[in-house]
């Protein structure tokens, strides 16, 4: 765990003084990149905005651990975000070859959050596929619980032998659904 742990619990908290902290020690370095990659002022601050729901939600849905330097995983959420909303408005590039922002942040904690951002964004994937799945949505969350299998199927109302045929099909399905959005494909090169 890193010591910015602090600010995953302020958020978790709604800590207002190190939430302060954060607008106030992180906020103007997230603008200015930002800004330097074309980005309104307006925009910038919604990117910043939605990248510390995003953390709240992570943190609040998996019992998020830090293991980098907060400034380094704001930032490649920020990125991204900005990113991904320039893609959706127009196809002009918004990035330089050389990525300034980072100069200042050791490689293994970029690394690591890189790492960490990366599989938010594959997961974030899987549950938007998993949404327009019908059926076989219900299968594929409770196999999650921390539940017997047995007990699973018998409220969804199946055998445990067509309940385990139908995680395995369903998984599949899954999977392959994923592999053929082109985002995945995206991630994977």
């Amino acid at each position: 765990m890193h010591a910015d742990q602090k600010y995953i619990e302020a958020l978790l908290n709604h800590d207002q003084r190190l939430i302060s902290e954060i607008y106030q020690r992180f906020a103007p370095n997230m603008k200015a990149y930002l800004l330097s990659r074309g980005c309104s002022e307006e925009d910038a601050g919604d990117v910043f905005q939605e990248a510390l729901i995003d953390i709240y939600k992570l943190a609040n849905d998996k019992k998020f651990v830090l293991t980098c330097p907060f400034e380094a995983f704001l930032l490649l959420l920020c990125k991204r975000k900005f990113i991904n909303k320039t893609k959706k408005t127009s196809l002009t590039v918004v990035t330089n070859g050389e990525d300034d922002a980072y100069t200042h942040i050791s490689g293994d904690a970029n690394a690591g959050a890189a790492e960490h951002t990366a599989q938010v964004e594959k997961e974030k994937l899987v549950m938007l596929v998993l949404d327009d799945m019908g059926n076989c949505k219900e299968v594929i969350l409770k196999s999650l619980l921390k539940k017997p299998q047995e007990e699973i199927a018998e409220e969804l109302g199946m055998t445990y032998a067509y309940y385990r045929k139908r995680k395995s099909n369903c998984m599949g399905e899954l999977a392959e659904l994923v592999r053929n959005k082109p985002q995945f494909k995206e991630m994977m090169s």
